[in-house]
């Protein structure tokens, strides 16, 4: 069987931190959505005439991006920001009132959650499933750092699912959870007027993320830090993070996961540069 779809329970023993017996941690940071799960969330273009939306998955939007507004068939449809109506709404935290929760309605990110859980096959399993479900198992201190702009409670909410369904075996040992559309979540970034790209916010949020870690764990040099992302303008962007933090830092260990279109590749940050290495089948952690 790949290990990559090995099935893994509440007694396999837990594994200590490389650097334990130092003093140091392993700080896991991920990507969310085709990293962690790959969910059903869809986006919307509008026509720019009559207003009429149309739906469209995130693997198709990556592909025509370019191209809304500008060529072919999607010349005539424009994104719009609105969080509540607008193009991104089941990627952003919705207004649910009292009855409506009463009645059972629930976030989009709960719901898309939900769904996929209810199907058959594991199909949400992206590929780095199993790192993360390393992390939770054995407790290492763990960041979400997405581009969806959800509260961080509901971030929680829909990862304590997974535990609820017996797909992680404990809660996640919480360092930070940055969803960087989130308006509280940008402006605490420095974001004051809501207009900075989400790949240069994951960038603050990392290395806020890293100062965290030295606040709540204290400094040790031999603490180790990665991230995992598939995007790749925002993993070029977090390589550059590492790279700020590895000069500023230059005792401890970055790394970065770059598991686009499904590859797991990953990259060591020196002080004069980055080395890469595949993940093997074999390796059930990241950077233990």
């Amino acid at each position: 069987m790949n290990p990559r779809q090995l099935e893994f329970g509440l007694h396999t023993p837990r594994t200590p931190d490389r650097n334990l017996h130092k003093g140091g941690r392993s700080f896991y940071f991920f990507d969310f959505d085709d990293n962690v799960m790959i969910l059903p969330t869809p986006l919307y273009v509008f026509h720019k005439m009559t207003g009429a939306e149309k739906e469209v998955n995130t693997h198709s939007f990556a592909l025509i991006g370019p191209m809304i507004g500008k060529q072919g068939e999607w010349r005539d449809y424009e994104l719009r920001l609105d969080p509540q109506f607008g193009s991104f709404r089941r990627f952003r935290q919705q207004r649910i009132s009292l009855l409506q929760r009463l009645l059972g309605k629930k976030q989009p990110l709960v719901e898309d959650v939900l769904r996929v859980l209810n199907e058959p096959l594991p199909a949400w399993k992206g590929p780095s499933w199993q790192f993360f479900w390393h992390a939770v198992h054995n407790q290492r201190p763990l960041s979400i750092i997405t581009a969806r702009g959800h509260h961080p409670r509901t971030i929680k909410g829909g990862i304590q699912l997974l535990k609820k369904r017996g797909h992680i075996t404990k809660t996640p040992n919480y360092l930070s959870i940055y969803p960087v559309s989130h308006l509280e979540t940008r402006y605490a970034l420095g974001d004051s007027n809501a207009e900075w790209h989400a790949s240069k916010l994951k960038h603050l949020a990392i290395l806020q993320s890293v100062e965290k870690a030295f606040q709540v764990y204290g400094f040790n040099p031999h603490h180790r830090f990665g991230m995992s992302d598939d995007d790749p303008t925002n993993l070029k962007l977090i390589v550059e993070a590492m790279s700020e933090l590895k000069r500023r830092y230059p005792q401890n260990s970055f790394f970065v996961i770059d598991t686009h279109g499904g590859r797991l590749l990953k990259q060591e940050v020196h002080v004069d540069g980055v080395s890469q290495t595949d993940v093997t089948d074999e390796q059930l952690t990241l950077f233990d």
